[in-house]
């Protein structure tokens, strides 16, 4: 405890001491203009849809924030004013017909330069540097990420709509919401986070928000790059593409794989690690690039494979402070095999004289995992034994688990490893038109988008008994049982419209989205099946006010609805909520500052159980309703680029407080609820969480650091203070980034994660406690050519 007190402060001296000479070093420059400013305050060239950016550039909106963006632009920049070297075409990001800095609504963007500094395999590492973004930590690699926004809970991020180019990506995104794929990183070159009313152009879940990660372009000329890296733990990195094209057509072809050997440790010494690789293919073809009414037709393919050997088995928490990386010889069977096979068609329209455009994309996703894994003890849950191990009754268990005596061969202690078999579809076909017009002096910018979907799941769940023996599992011999054997599907009929309407220095986005889901569900083993219909309409509005050039209000209210599971009647209702955000923003040239206010009040908050939140058969895939709730807080955002000569130093900050009660009385089958009274605090929040990055950066060298601060959450509803209470470590860590670039197409890089080598307990479901990634240091040498 002293050593691990220690590293905490040397982090956070550290992390101070890092902040302070970058802002000296800021102060000693100006900002520059808008048309040179980079990472999450970049200025708005251009107007990239929603679902997936434009390979062609487009001349930036009006710069001024009090005047409304022009309704329509000229797809071509003007020959004389064309520099003889054209620099880097710097994406802009339209939100809801507007540009980020005038965005009637919350939202963040990480572009490919932020993304790069640290090159995180971890979705939850990057999302960490957005506020109001939480996560509960599991397997330490980001595998299955649990992701919340704004207090929603982060259990298998199934309270968010994640999507990858504008397309849901989950593996059945309305059947069964928890995110069990998610996509490489390593692919990504954005990642958008909408909050607030900009929400409800996404769905179906709106009450949080949602995160839209953006993959690679099609080059418009030969373009290759190669990136390999090794590092401790057996960890290795490949990653390729190779892209070409032209005004008429393009393809790329991109592939990454990741493997390490495992940072925890089997008493056999097995490796406990994993490998991913995902493949993407994209084509495009322009039919005539100089028609007035343009049409692009697209294709991408994908495909995706992991092979892990991760469990849900923790440890009693004596045993994580004694060793933090152990697991216990129960879990040495445990492993997860999936695959994922893709393919997206689309077809752009662009008008260019009624500036318009319609995309069209037409998805399907077939997604099979098989995870096999302790699911129980005989005669004991092994949540109720590691959680007190010492009881005498749980003592013979606690020691089977570990290994260090042998099953009786009674039943009482067998351990039961079953291989949940999961298939899944997701298919469907969207559009979304943009255009642009103008009522009097009102300027508007209009989206309308449809979408019909279609997603199921078929579940197999079967367990075979095992008995230690000598510190190994062997066969019990015993008849295979079928625990669960049941089918979902869905079908939803997704409507949405907003908007953005610009009067001198104010923005007015109203919206609205329809949502239309039947469902069915069969349980073969009952022989029981259910139908179910819900529809729900979910206005919304925001407005942004530009008081100067710079500065700016905002604020708006929205309503947030998360879907019951399939097969649910009338009986049971959705989550319901009313959201509501107001703040200010700033920016100027390379800085953005800002500060939002939100309130989230629930009229039903739910919770779908899932084993990975601790549920057993009885209750997995049950909808647990938890009544009234508010949750409400600040975000607080900063990003600046402060030019010294050659050498850029880029800063943000992302800084999130939040609080979250329950406000009615109920008894649930959750094992995250329980008994709850009026005034309890929703689990898995953290009051404060806190992302600090900088960094010095010159052509040839440059280096980033991170600090990262995340107060303890609380793992079941209750009103004892936290310290007394189940909750999750204090956790302060830091990262180091470092590249040195001896020849402009060859960059040689090392990252170091979590620095100062802490250990916290990041997580106690579904059974016992759970670790992060240790110090892990990886090297690599990226060519582009």
């Amino acid at each position: 405890m002293q050593n691990s007190s220690r590293s905490r402060k040397t982090a956070l001296s550290v992390g101070l001491v890092v902040c302070s000479l970058s802002s000296i070093a800021a102060a000693q420059g100006e900002p520059l203009p808008a048309s040179g400013q980079s990472g999450q305050s970049d200025p708005p060239p251009p107007a990239v849809a929603p679902a997936e950016p434009a390979s062609s550039s487009v001349p930036a909106p009006a710069s001024d924030p009090t005047k409304p963006p022009p309704a329509a632009a000229d797809p071509s920049p003007s020959p004389a004013s064309a520099p003889t070297k054209p620099p880097p075409v710097v994406e802009d990001v339209v939100i809801s017909g507007n540009p980020l800095a005038r965005s009637a609504g919350s939202v963040q963007v990480l572009r490919k330069q932020q993304l790069e500094r640290f090159s995180y395999d971890d979705p939850t590492a990057v999302l960490l540097q957005v506020p109001g973004v939480y996560m509960r930590g599991e397997d330490g690699v980001g595998l299955r990420p649990n992701i919340g926004i704004r207090g929603g809970n982060p259990d298998r991020s199934k309270k968010l709509t994640l999507m990858e180019d504008g397309i849901l990506f989950g593996p059945a995104p309305y059947s069964a919401p928890a995110a069990y794929y998610f996509p490489l990183m390593a692919r990504m070159t954005q990642v958008r986070v909408a909050k607030g009313p900009s929400a409800i152009a996404y769905g179906p879940q709106t009450v949080g928000g949602a995160i839209d990660f953006l993959t690679r372009q099609i080059p418009n000329k030969p373009s290759a790059m190669v990136d390999l890296s090794l590092g401790a733990y057996g960890y290795g990195k490949a990653h390729a593409y190779a892209g070409v094209g032209n005004e008429h057509w393009g393809v790329l072809i991109e592939g990454v794989r990741l493997q390490n050997t495992g940072f925890a440790n089997l008493p056999s010494g097995a490796d406990t690690g994993s490998t991913r690789n995902d493949w993407m293919v994209k084509a495009n073809y322009v039919v005539d690039p100089t028609a007035s009414t343009k049409h692009t037709f697209g294709l991408k393919l994908s495909y995706a494979d992991e092979v892990s050997n991760e469990t849900y088995l923790g440890q009693t928490l004596a045993d994580f402070r004694e060793d933090p990386y152990r697991r216990y010889a129960a879990s040495q069977l445990d492993q997860m095999k999936n695959h994922r096979t893709g393919i997206v068609l689309s077809h752009t329209m662009e008008g260019a004289e009624t500036s318009y455009t319609l995309k069209t994309q037409a998805y399907r996703f077939d997604y099979q995992r098989t995870w096999s894994k302790l699911n129980r003890l005989g005669r004991a849950s092994a949540s109720d034994v590691l959680a007190s191990p010492d009881d005498p009754a749980n003592a013979g268990y606690y020691a089977v688990l570990k290994g260090t005596i042998d099953s009786s061969g009674t039943g009482s202690d067998t351990l039961y490893v079953g291989p949940n078999n999961r298939s899944f579809v997701s298919q469907g076909i969207q559009s979304v038109l943009t255009t642009t017009g103008r009522t009097g002096p009102v300027t508007h910018a209009i989206e309308v988008g449809a979408r019909l979907h279609y997603d199921e799941i078929n579940r197999l769940h079967t367990e075979q008994g095992y008995l230690m023996q000598s510190g190994v599992l062997v066969s019990a011999n015993e008849p295979e049982i079928v625990t669960t054997r049941n089918f979902a599907r869905t079908y939803a009929l997704a409507l949405h419209v907003t908007d953005a309407m610009n009067w001198n220095r104010l923005t007015v986005t109203p919206g609205l989205r329809a949502e239309f889901i039947a469902s069915r569900a069969e349980d073969y083993l009952t022989n029981g099946a259910k139908n179910g219909f819900t529809g729900a309409l979910m206005p919304g509005v925001g407005a942004y006010y530009a008081l100067t050039k710079q500065l700016g209000l905002l604020g708006g209210a929205y309503r947030g609805f998360s879907p019951p599971p399939p097969g649910s009647g009338r009986e049971v209702s959705p989550e319901y909520s009313v959201n509501y955000e107001a703040g200010a923003r700033y920016t100027r040239g390379r800085a953005r500052f800002e500060a939002i206010g939100f309130f989230n009040d629930y009229s039903n908050l739910t919770d779908i159980c899932t084993l990975s939140s601790g549920c057993v058969d009885v209750g997995l895939d049950r909808q647990f309703d938890a009544g009234t709730a508010h949750v409400y807080g600040l975000e607080a955002f900063a990003t600046y680029e402060a030019p010294a000569g050659p050498v850029k130093i880029p800063m943000t900050a992302a800084y999130t407080l939040t609080y979250g009660e329950f406000r009615s009385d109920f008894l649930s089958g959750d094992p995250i609820y329980g008994n709850v009274r009026a005034g309890d605090k929703i689990p898995y929040i953290p009051r404060h969480q806190l992302n600090l990055t900088t960094g010095v950066e010159h052509k040839y060298v440059g280096l980033s650091a991170a600090f990262n601060y995340v107060a303890p959450m609380r793992e079941i509803a209750g009103s004892a203070p936290i310290a007394e209470t189940i909750a999750t470590d204090e956790q302060i860590w830091l990262d180091l980034g470092a590249y040195v670039s001896p020849l402009k197409w060859l960059k040689v890089y090392a990252n170091v994660r979590n620095v100062n080598g802490v250990a916290n307990v990041v997580g106690r479901r579904p059974y016992g406690a759970r670790v992060n990634a240790p110090r892990w240091v990886q090297i690599g040498v990226k060519a582009t050519f």
